[in-house]
């Protein structure tokens, strides 16, 4: 089975000496993330997320489907997760290790059971069909805050994504093309982020966003789930060292203000894609064109 390659003991012990300095690697503060870029496709809910070298493609794709039997009045909303040896030499094909559970996991909790798409908004006719809205996430490089990373390109391509206009008559659908009617986005009702916080020297020393030799070395680590309103969502502390709750409330507080840091980075980012593909002028003319037709 193949294995992730280990630090040395000099590089472990440089590094955590460095940590109980307050000194990392990088060069960065304790409390600080490491430079996200996202750039966005030519098609609705692409996006491409670069959190330092760690690096996540998100898809959105919707299509029209049955509701599940006992939430008729709900549309559906699906995550899948992705991690190939082009990621990391320690994944394996066809093999699911018990990290990429957690992962899969912590990144469902913190966006569908959050509720942080309406799914009610994504039912056509009650039922009979709604829109079963899909997420894939494919990990390309994994150099540490992965749950973090994916969690940014889920919620930045939810907010891109545009599904096609439906009209239903007398109980007959009717799915619209983009050249027909103007592209609905969804209705997101919070937008909540995760935050990874590694804990060193027996709790005494703790960082944010560590890096793939940060994370291997860590002796625990908690996700928090938050919005830029303050809510927080989630809080996962899966095994590890114990951590004083004074200490994790601390860090629950620095993490929200890194959750409306990283939403106005992804508010700006969609803002300027808007504006380099004129979205509001197509908007404008498409608008104009069913005017005309209806």
């Amino acid at each position: 089975m193949p294995r992730e390659a280990e630090p040395s003991v000099n590089e472990r012990t440089f590094v955590l000496h460095a940590l109980k300095q307050n000194l990392r690697v990088d060069g960065r503060a304790l409390d600080s993330f490491r430079n996200l870029e996202l750039s966005f496709g030519d098609e609705f809910g692409v996006v491409d997320v670069r959190l330092g070298k760690t690096r996540v493609l998100t898809r959105i794709s919707a299509e029209v489907t049955q509701p599940i039997l006992d939430r008729k009045f709900d549309g559906i909303f699906t995550i899948t997760t992705e991690l190939s040896p082009m990621a990391s030499p320690a994944v394996e094909i066809g093999r699911q290790t018990d990290p990429d559970t957690i992962f899969s996991r912590l990144l469902e909790k913190a966006l569908r059971r959050s509720n942080a798409l309406d799914t009610e908004s994504l039912c056509i006719l009650a039922g009979q069909k709604c829109w079963n809205i899909r997420a894939d996430v494919h990990v390309l490089n994994h150099d540490g805050g992965l749950v973090d990373a994916s969690c940014i390109a889920i919620i930045a391509a939810l907010q891109h994504f545009r599904r096609p206009d439906v009209s239903v008559k007398g109980g007959e659908v009717t799915i619209y093309t983009l050249a027909e009617r103007v592209p609905v986005p969804l209705t997101m009702l919070h937008h909540p982020l995760c935050v990874t916080i590694s804990f060193f020297h027996g709790g005494e020393v703790a960082i944010l966003d560590a890096a793939l030799q940060e994370h291997q070395m860590s002796e625990g680590e908690a996700v928090i789930t938050a919005n830029r309103h303050g809510e927080v969502c989630q809080i996962a502390k899966l095994g590890g060292m114990p951590i004083d709750a004074l200490v994790l409330l601390y860090w629950v507080e620095v993490a929200i203000g890194k959750v409306r840091d990283l939403s106005e980075i992804i508010t700006n980012a969609l803002y300027k894609d808007a504006k380099e593909k004129n979205v509001g002028e197509m908007t404008a003319e498409l608008s104009a064109e069913n005017a005309r037709f209806a």
